[in-house]
């Protein structure tokens, strides 16, 4: 079969480049949408990004968005529709191409620097997280609230989540949870925090450089970075009790120990966990926590290639619709009240959960772009 990606259409003003010395400075346009990534949109990433690191006229790549957003996601709304329109094979290119690009940024052999000053979600962490540097400002705000619309953290979600300290991943990944600039950096999301009105002069900074030496880059950034400490009520402060409810086996033990900690302690995050939990689909709940499982134990490409099948899988509605009916209730009737189907966890057995990581009926297996020294570059970058 074919490679399903997307053919290029041509460029679209979705995606605006400026050309400075040897930096490229790459903005995401789509400000009223905040910047949800189009299909247009990453087929045009995939195309500078592979051109430019073959380009020796590019040294460096700074990628930001217009707007108060970096990037809020991937545009599911009009995948959701296309499918509706046609058939779930739309679908099927649209994620093959982005979680071709997300494997390309991870394994991305000169520096990339996203510029995180506003929203950033879902998609948008899979074009930023996976690369080398990542500026976090006072406007960042990060989450991946993917269970609460019926799918689960995908574009390489399980492999970053997994890796940050002790079972904040599963937090993260499970609830849905804001994180803010500070909570970002602290639990490694981000690389370094810039107060937004330095943002100008660290792009200079960067433009001016002249280098691809990560080193050299990493040096600039950290002449405009700063410490910040994280709030006293976050809930990276209490990393113990986290570690100690998510890394319970299944769902419900989770909530299980979150219910106990709740009788003894007042913490607003525990009680708002246990509401996102009770609120999301239980069938994402399932399939995200065993993925972020899987990912401790798998490099970049081998998540990719996993959630890709399972993407499918969602997209086909062999399982659960509870996708389809997340982005009814949530995007598109916006009465924030899906009717999910299985309604409960304990309606779910492990032969449904494994149906998402088998080999999906007549369509390949993402199939990921050769690279230059793979085994180093998709070691992890947090």
């Amino acid at each position: 079969m074919a490679d399903p990606s997307f053919p290029s259409k041509g460029r679209t003003d979705q995606v605006l480049v400026e050309e400075k010395g040897f930096a490229r400075i790459v903005t995401l346009n789509r400000a009223r949408q905040l910047n949800a990534l189009s299909a247009p949109m990453i087929q045009e990433l995939f195309r500078l990004l592979t051109e430019y690191e073959e380009d020796p006229k590019v040294k460096l790549l700074i990628m930001k968005g217009k707007g108060r957003a970096f990037c809020a996601g991937g545009d599911v709304a009009a995948v959701v529709n296309s499918i509706a329109k046609d058939d779930w094979t739309v679908g099927g290119h649209y994620f093959w191409t982005e979680f071709t690009v997300n494997y390309i940024i991870a394994t991305y052999s000169k520096p990339q620097v996203s510029i995180l000053n506003g929203i950033v979600m879902g998609g948008g962490a899979g074009v930023s997280v996976h690369g080398r540097f990542r500026v976090a400002t006072e406007n960042s705000v990060f989450a991946m609230p993917e269970t609460a619309l019926g799918l689960f953290p995908d574009i390489g979600a399980s492999y970053f989540l997994s890796r940050l300290p002790g079972y904040f991943g599963e937090y993260v990944g499970l609830t849905g949870v804001r994180l803010d600039g500070a909570e970002m950096l602290a639990c490694g999301l981000a690389t370094h925090f810039v107060t937004s009105s330095k943002l100008g002069m660290l792009e200079d900074s960067l433009v001016k450089a002249d280098t691809s030496d990560h080193f050299a880059v990493c040096t600039i950034i950290d002449q405009f970075s700063q410490e910040v400490p994280v709030k006293e009520g976050s809930a990276f402060n209490r990393l113990e009790i986290i570690d100690k409810c998510f890394s319970k086996r299944t769902v419900e033990e989770i909530i299980q120990a979150l219910e106990q900690e709740a009788e003894t302690a007042a913490d607003e995050w525990i009680k708002a966990a246990l509401q996102s939990l009770k609120k999301a689909s239980p069938m994402s709940l399932k399939i995200s926590l065993r993925s972020i499982r899987e990912g401790r134990l798998q490099r970049v490409g081998t998540c990719l290639i996993r959630e890709y099948r399972m993407i499918c899988h969602v997209l086909r509605k062999e399982v659960s619709k509870d996708f389809f009916e997340g982005c009814r209730a949530i995007l598109v009737d916006k009465d924030r009240n899906p009717k999910w189907e299985p309604s409960r966890l304990e309606q779910i057995d492990d032969q449904m959960v494994d149906r998402y990581f088998s080999k999906v009926d007549n369509w390949p297996d993402l199939k990921l772009p050769t690279r230059r020294n793979t085994p180093i570059l998709s070691r992890s970058k947090l």
